[in-house]
């Protein structure tokens, strides 16, 4: 890092983010990414890529990659992004983002990674057995927003460090190479409500695909029978909803519920609160069902529409894909000339 005050970026403002296609999504990632994608491309130029490059970082079955990939541009389509808005495709497909990945390896310094957090705790105990791939994905990360020149992105807590490692890269590119002001120094999203959406059988832990019970979470694809089922059984408390946010003080799983109520019904946790203050579980859990049926039914059908016809999503990937490289292109050429590389 430098302590040279940067120079403003002068350039368009565009919003990129990503999902890695490793598993089924759910409620969380719903409402924590996925529908604020979609507010989003409405705001500014916005390009939403498939991490496939970031999914093998760890072992994916080859044959499974590809269908995990359109699983994930298909949860895109089906949660309202527009494929004539917002330019969607698969990381993979824009061999920019390794190229541009190379060179940042070159800028970003052994220390800045060391401070990573998200290695540490993925690699455990034994980070000699890793990739080298998850030791360096925040550099790749780094060129997924850069090769765009993205100002903004939509990041959770998990994600902060990662974008300040890109702001420290792209500021020492900028130096390094007297660019002022070539890269932005992008700017987080924070997701606001909703973000942080926990078990439906322990509010102490968070939303996941990776939890062995199939009952902790609602996955985008479940049908109306199965959404219901699962807030019905949902774990509470025995105590009726307070009047105030401060009377859900250690009542995780209460807190929860009416997080994804007021999430879902784009209202705030005391405005759900107000509504139902005093009724018990027996009451609330109904109105909840019935409301994440209302919500998120619709979802999985359509998903399960585009997914039987992979053409239209490969299509789709397709044109992002271009769409994206006439972006990329442009950006890696530069920053190559920038760099000294042999041209011909």
């Amino acid at each position: 890092m430098t302590d040279q005050a940067p120079a403003p970026y002068a350039g368009p403002q565009r919003v990129l983010s990503g999902v890695q296609p490793t598993g089924d999504l759910h409620l969380g990632n719903y409402l924590g990414a996925l529908a604020k994608f979609a507010r989003l491309q409405h705001e500014q130029p916005t390009f939403i890529f498939v991490a496939d490059m970031h999914a093998i970082t760890v072992w994916q079955e080859p044959a499974k990659l590809k269908q995990h990939v359109r699983e994930i541009a298909a949860a895109y389509l089906a949660t309202g992004l527009d494929p004539k808005v917002a330019a969607i495709f698969a990381q993979s497909a824009v061999p920019e983002h390794a190229e541009l990945a190379w060179i940042f390896n070159c800028v970003a310094r052994l220390g800045w990674l060391d401070r990573m957090t998200q290695f540490k705790e993925k690699s455990g105990k034994h980070k000699e057995r890793s990739s080298v791939g998850l030791y360096t994905y925040p550099v790749l990360q780094a060129a997924d927003i850069l090769v765009y020149k993205a100002t903004h992105v939509p990041v959770g807590d998990d994600q902060k460090q990662h974008l300040e490692l890109t702001r420290d890269i792209a500021q020492k590119f900028n130096n390094d190479f007297q660019a002022p002001g070539f890269f932005p120094l992008p700017e987080p999203l924070t997701q606001g409500p909703g973000a942080r959406v926990m078990s439906l059988r322990d509010g102490s832990a968070k939303m996941s695909k990776s939890d062995p019970s199939d009952q902790s979470r609602i996955n985008l694809t479940d049908d109306a029978d199965a959404i219901a089922s699962k807030v019905r059984k949902a774990r509470t408390d025995p105590d009726p909803l307070p009047e105030t946010v401060e009377g859900l003080e250690g009542r995780p799983e209460a807190r929860n519920l009416v997080g994804i109520y007021a999430a879902l019904a784009g209202k705030t946790d005391a405005e759900v609160l107000a509504e139902f203050a005093g009724q018990g579980f027996g009451a609330f859990k109904p109105r909840l069902a019935d409301l994440a049926v209302s919500v998120m039914s619709p979802i999985g059908g359509e998903m399960r529409r585009l997914l039987a016809d992979p053409s239209e999503i490969d299509r789709i990937l397709t044109d992002g894909a271009q769409r994206a490289r006439e972006i990329a292109v442009p950006v890696v050429a530069e920053v190559k000339r920038l760099v000294g590389y042999w041209a011909g």
